[in-house]
C-alpha cells in the first residue's frame, strides 16, 4: 500500500502498485494530459513504470526545464527510425540529448549528406504524427545480443557485451522499431512536437577513438515550442555573423594552416590585442599580490608520474624522446607541478603563506584534429594559471579574495552575467574520502564568505580536488565556461610540499589552482564574438586610422598620427588615393573604432573630422581635443581607476 508523497506534502495512498499514469489520473485530468515523465526519490522515470513502494515524487511537464532534454533524448531515437526507414542496412550505434539539442551515429557505407537532412526531417515529422508509445522492456543479455547480432547491428551488440555484468538491459519499443536505451521516455512519440531541425552532418570515430571505424553523424536541435526554436535559430544566425575565424580574417588577427595543426599564427594585429589583454591581466596580478615565475616547457615523465597527472593524462602529451640519456619527456599540458617544484626550494614559513605564484604558461595537449575549432580549441596554448598555496585557514579568505579579482576582470572585459558550478568528487580521483570531504567542505565555507550562488555539478572535479567553475553570458546568451578554482589538498601530498606551522611543525599547504580566462587563446575568440569585432577601443589592435580626403593633406595626416602615436594610441594612415568613402567602408569592414579624416579645410585649421564605428555622424575637433578625448578613453579600465 505504498503511500506517495506530493511536491506540496500532501500524501496519498494507493491499494497496491501504481503507475506515474494513474497517479497523475489521480490527481486530476489536467495534470494527467500535462505529465510527461516523473521524478521518483529523485530518479526520472517512464509514467508507465511501477511504484511500489512509499516515494516522493514530482511528475515533469512540458513547462519544466527538464522535458528539454527528454525531447532531445526522443528526438534522437525518431531520427534513428526515420534514418532505418529510408536507409535500409544503416547501423544504429548511439544517440544521446546534448546541450541544445541531440545527435546520433550511424554507419553505412556512403555518409550522410546535408540534402539528406530535409528528407529525414520530413521522415521524422512522419513518425511523431503516428505517435507510438515508448514501451519498455527488460531483457537477458543473451537475448539481446543475438537479437541485434542477427540484424546486422553489431556496434548495439558491442555496447551490450561491453555493459556491466549487473547491469540490467532495457530495450524501448516505439512501434515496430526499438532500440538499446537505460531510459526514461515520454509517452509516446508524439510528445515530442514539431519544434525541430536538423543542422548538419558530421563524422565521428566510433567512441570517440581515432583508431575505430568512422560514422556518420546527424546532429539536430529540439525545443519545447515554436518560439524557443526561433529564438535559438535566430541566435545561431548571430552566431555566424560573429564567428571569430571568419572575423579573424577580416581584422587580420591570425590563421591557422596545416602545417602547425592546432596552434596559431598571430599576425601583427592579433598580437597587439594579445599583448593588450596579457598587459592589463599582469597588472591587475600584480595589483593583487601575485609573483609571476616562468617555468620549462619540457618535463621527464618522472614528475608527472609523481603527479599523478601521468596516469590521468597522458594521452593528451606530447612526448620527446632523449635517447643518449634515455628519458622521455613531455611538453607540459599544465603548470601545476612546476610550479610546487618552484614553492619546494628553500625553506617555507606560515609567515610566507600566502603565495599567489602566477604564470603566463605556454602548455600543450593533444587533441583530435576533428575537435579542433579556430582559436577555440587548439593544441598549443597560454594559460592565465596562477597557484595559490596557503594554510587551511586561509582557503576561504583566498577564494573571496580570487572571486573578487574574477568578477573585476570580468566586468572590465563586459561580461556581467556570470554562472558558478560546484564540480564535486568524480569516480576516478586520487585521495582518500576524508581528503575529498575536508575539501569539498573548505570550498563551501568558502563560497559563503565570498557570497557565491552556485550549482551543484556531481561527479565532475578534478582527480585532486573539487573545483568552482564561472561561466560567462555573452551578448548572444552563449555560455562560455572560463575560470576556475580547485581546491587540492592531495599534490602537494604526492609532490612532498611543506611548510613550517607557527608551532614548529611541517605541514602540507593547500593548493589552489586558478585561473580567470582560462587560456588566452579561447579567451579572444570568445571576445572576438561577443564583440562582434568591433572593440571597446582600449581592446582595439588598431585604434585610429587617419585618412585623408585629398592629397593636399598627407602631410597633415602624418603629423596627426604620429601625435597620436605620442599619446600612446595605435594608428594608422590611408594616404591612398581613394574617395573617402570607400576608404571608410573598408576600415568599418576592418572594424577600426576611430577614424580621423582630414582634408585641405582642417589641415589649415588644426583640427579632424572624428567618425566612430557604427555611425554615419561625424563630429569636429581641434587636433589636441581630439587626441586628448581619444587617449582618454583608450585607457584601460585598470589604469582610468588608478587616474580618477
Amino acid at each position: 500500500m505504498p503511500a506517495i508523497t506530493l511536491p506540496d506534502g500532501s500524501v496519498r495512498e494507493f491499494a497496491g502498485p501504481v503507475t506515474g499514469t494513474e497517479i497523475a489520473a489521480n490527481i486530476g485530468p489536467g495534470l494527467a494530459r500535462a505529465a510527461l515523465a516523473v521524478v521518483v526519490n529523485g530518479q526520472e522515470m517512464d509514467l508507465s513504470r511501477t511504484i511500489a513502494a512509499d516515494s516522493q515524487i514530482v511528475f515533469i511537464t512540458r513547462k519544466d526545464p527538464a522535458a528539454l532534454a527528454m525531447i532531445r533524448h526522443d528526438a534522437a531515437h525518431v531520427l534513428a527510425e526515420a534514418v532505418q526507414e529510408l536507409f535500409p542496412g544503416t547501423q544504429v550505434t548511439i544517440g544521446p540529448s546534448i546541450e541544445n539539442g541531440f545527435y546520433y551515429d550511424f554507419a553505412r557505407n556512403e555518409p550522410f549528406t546535408p540534402e539528406d537532412l530535409p528528407v529525414i526531417e520530413a521522415k521524422m515529422r512522419e513518425i511523431i504524427a503516428r505517435n507510438a508509445h515508448f514501451e519498455r522492456e527488460e531483457w537477458s543479455r543473451e537475448d539481446a545480443i543475438a537479437f541485434f547480432q542477427n540484424k546486422g547491428e553489431r556496434y548495439k551488440a558491442e555496447l551490450i557485451s561491453d555493459l556491466a555484468a549487473d547491469q540490467v538491459i532495457t530495450i524501448y519499443r516505439q512501434g515496430q522499431w526499438l532500440d538499446l536505451c537505460r531510459g526514461p521516455h515520454m509517452r509516446g512519440t508524439g510528445d515530442i512536437g514539431t519544434a525541430f531541425k536538423l543542422q548538419k552532418v558530421a563524422g565521428a570515430y566510433w567512441r570517440g577513438d581515432h583508431r575505430n571505424a568512422m560514422l556518420s553523424r546527424i546532429y539536430g536541435t529540439a525545443w519545447r515550442d515554436q518560439k524557443e526554436l526561433d529564438t535559438y535559430l535566430t541566435m545561431l544566425e548571430e552566431a555566424e555573423k560573429r564567428d571569430h575565424r571568419r572575423i579573424g580574417k577580416e581584422m587580420d588577427l591570425f590563421h591557422i594552416q596545416e602545417e602547425a595543426t592546432g596552434s596559431i599564427f598571430w599576425h601583427q594585429k592579433g598580437w597587439k590585442l594579445y599583448r593588450t589583454l596579457e598587459s592589463y591581466i599582469r597588472r591587475k596580478l600584480e595589483a593583487a599580490d601575485y609573483r609571476e615565475v616562468r617555468t620549462p616547457q619540457l618535463v621527464d615523465r618522472v614528475l608527472w608520474e609523481a603527479s599523478g597527472h601521468w596516469e590521468k593524462y597522458r594521452e593528451h602529451m606530447f612526448l620527446a624522446r632523449v635517447e643518449d640519456e634515455d628519458k622521455t619527456l613531455a611538453l607540459k599540458p599544465m603548470n601545476c607541478p612546476c610550479h610546487v617544484q618552484i614553492f619546494r626550494q628553500g625553506l617555507k614559513s606560515y609567515r610566507d603563506l600566502p603565495l599567489r605564484m602566477a604564470e603566463f604558461g605556454a602548455c600543450h595537449r593533444y587533441e583530435p584534429s576533428g575537435a579542433l575549432h579556430g582559436i577555440m580549441r587548439v593544441r598549443a596554448f597560454t594559460q592565465d594559471d596562477a597557484h595559490i598555496f596557503c594554510t587551511e585557514d586561509q582557503v576561504a579568505e583566498e577564494t573571496a579574495k580570487f572571486v573578487g579579482l574574477l568578477h573585476e576582470v570580468y566586468s572590465d572585459l563586459g561580461f556581467t552575467q556570470i554562472l558558478v558550478k560546484f564540480s564535486t568528487r568524480p569516480d576516478q580521483r586520487s585521495g582518500d574520502e576524508a581528503t575529498w570531504d575536508k575539501a569539498e567542505a573548505a570550498l563551501r565555507e568558502a563560497c559563503d564568505l565570498a557570497g557565491v550562488e552556485y550549482q551543484i555539478n556531481p561527479g565532475e572535479g578534478a582527480f585532486y580536488g573539487p573545483k568552482l567553475e564561472f561561466t560567462l553570458l555573452d551578448a548572444i546568451g552563449r555560455h562560455w565556461q572560463c575560470g576556475t578554482l580547485q581546491a587540492d589538498f592531495i599534490l602537494p601530498e604526492r609532490l612532498d610540499a611543506e611548510y613550517v606551522a607557527e608551532d614548529g611543525s611541517k605541514k602540507r599547504p593547500v593548493m589552489l589552482h586558478r585561473a580567470i580566462l582560462g587560456s588566452f587563446e579561447r579567451f579572444i575568440g570568445i571576445l572576438i564574438e561577443q564583440y562582434a569585432g568591433r572593440f571597446p577601443l582600449w581592446l582595439a589592435p588598431v585604434q585610429v586610422v587617419v585618412a585623408t580626403i585629398v592629397s593636399d593633406a598627407n602631410e597633415y595626416a602624418t603629423a596627426v598620427a604620429k601625435q597620436l602615436r605620442a599619446a600612446g594610441i595605435e594608428v594608422r594612415t590611408d594616404l591612398r588615393n581613394e574617395k573617402i568613402n570607400a576608404k571608410v567602408r573598408e576600415h568599418s569592414l576592418a572594424h577600426v573604432p576611430v577614424m580621423f579624416v582630414v582634408g585641405r579645410r582642417e589641415a589649415e585649421e588644426g583640427k579632424v573630422a572624428i567618425r566612430r564605428l557604427g555611425s554615419q555622424a561625424q563630429e569636429i575637433l581641434d587636433l589636441a581635443a581630439a587626441i586628448e578625448t581619444v587617449a582618454r578613453e583608450a585607457l584601460p579600465p585598470d589604469l582610468r581607476t588608478v587616474g580618477a
